[in-house]
């Protein structure tokens, strides 16, 4: 074979495929199987918002895809499907296998931090899934966005395998907030997260983008219940009543929707990084989706424009990708709604051919954040090398 002909083989490798149905559809799992089928995946991606069809969708599909494909995936807080923003839908993402090669490990009992066995099995999953050199490798992460675990988890995951791109999002449950679902190997459960090893052809670049920008105040956690991400008092006050006057709005007005247009961010060198607010507390304080420590000083973040950022960062990669799997906080998402851009963002998913869901937080870069789009781009190998990354904010 000519090296020309070896480039143009090498450019029909086949990439990801997203499919999208309705929760409510009698067929689910068939009209799934379906699109997938002909793709024969070797990994194979579920993200829907009704944890309760995990399970049976999981089984259906393992049982006709057989064991050299694995089936994970998550309960959402909404779903990125073919036509963009979804809602009350499954999308099912398909990695064929002559393209991609996968492998899933649990990681369990997340209240408990068994950080020891973690890194034990972590590190006998990579021996056991070997590598070839030659192809792209890197690691997914799915786990319970309820559990208050993921910087931890993050954390133990880069200690045990430092050379290892990992990035994911964290299981949702609507905007109930009270039970997330997650499912890999046939099991069903919440308290744990699921890791995936992935190798491919194809070649891939991270792609992060948080639409917000620091502003001149600053506040400084003066109490607080880290293990319960609670923030209990700000500048010295209890933390409801701070973050009102901080940003000026009635704490009285207070909704998500004020919490992700006004973001309490943490800089760590250069970057900012969400730690976002989920509820007021009825003792007057701020429950974040992140940790949280006594003496953190904060600074209060404002949004700004969430589609043309975007743009940017996809638009600065070599070339048009061929899915970006994507992990987009609910935070943004409710942003976008106020802002009226949901359409907007969804005719930019569609462009840029973004599959996944709405998360309660992403890890990317060994940590763990919120309101932040975290994605991985699938190229042609002729587009660049492998662990280039796009970063926006």
């Amino acid at each position: 074979m000519t090296p020309a002909s070896a480039a143009e083989a090498a450019d029909r490798i086949p990439g990801p495929v997203a499919v999208q149905v309705e929760c409510d559809a009698p067929d689910l799992a068939d009209r799934l199987l379906a699109a997938l089928a002909p793709h024969d995946p070797g990994l194979v991606l579920l993200f829907g918002r009704r944890g309760d069809q995990l399970g049976p969708v999981g089984a259906r599909l393992q049982q006709a895809l057989g064991p050299d494909c694995t089936v994970t995936g998550c309960s959402s807080a909404g779903e990125i499907g073919p036509e963009g923003y979804a809602s009350d839908s499954m999308v099912a993402i398909g990695f064929p296998g002559s393209s991609f090669r996968a492998s899933a490990v649990i990681l369990p009992s997340l209240a408990t931090l068994p950080v020891s066995d973690w890194m034990a099995s972590l590190r006998q999953h990579r021996r056991s899934f070997g590598a070839d050199p030659g192809r792209s490798l890197f690691g997914l992460l799915l786990v319970d966005g309820m559990a208050g675990q993921e910087d931890a988890l993050v954390a133990t995951i880069d200690a045990a395998l430092p050379s290892i791109p990992v990035l994911g999002g964290s299981a949702g449950d609507g905007l109930d907030f009270r039970r997330t679902t997650l499912l890999a190997e046939g099991e069903v459960g919440d308290d744990m997260a699921v890791f995936v090893l992935v190798e491919t052809d194809l070649a891939v670049s991270e792609v992060t983008f948080a639409h917000f920008r620091p502003t001149e105040t600053r506040a400084v956690v003066t109490a607080a219940i880290p293990d319960k991400r609670r923030i209990l008092e700000l500048n010295a006050e209890p933390a409801a009543d701070e973050y009102a006057r901080l940003t000026g709005i009635e704490r009285a007005r207070l909704t998500p929707s004020e919490f992700a247009q006004f973001p309490l961010l943490l800089r760590m060198g250069r970057r900012h990084y969400v730690r976002a607010i989920s509820a007021l507390t009825d003792d007057g304080g701020l429950s974040l989706m992140s940790a949280i420590d006594p003496g953190t000083v904060l600074t209060l973040g404002h949004a700004e424009d969430m589609t043309q950022g975007f743009a940017e960062a996809m638009d600065s990669l070599p070339c048009t990708p061929l899915m970006v799997l994507g992990f987009d906080c609910i935070l943004r998402r409710l942003a976008l709604e106020r802002a009226e851009l949901t359409d907007t963002m969804s005719e930019m998913f569609m462009r840029y051919r973004v599959a996944g869901f709405n998360t309660y937080g992403e890890q990317h870069s060994s940590m763990h954040v919120n309101q932040t789009f975290v994605g991985l781009a699938f190229m042609l190998p002729s587009a660049q090398k492998t662990g280039a990354s796009t970063h926006v904010a």
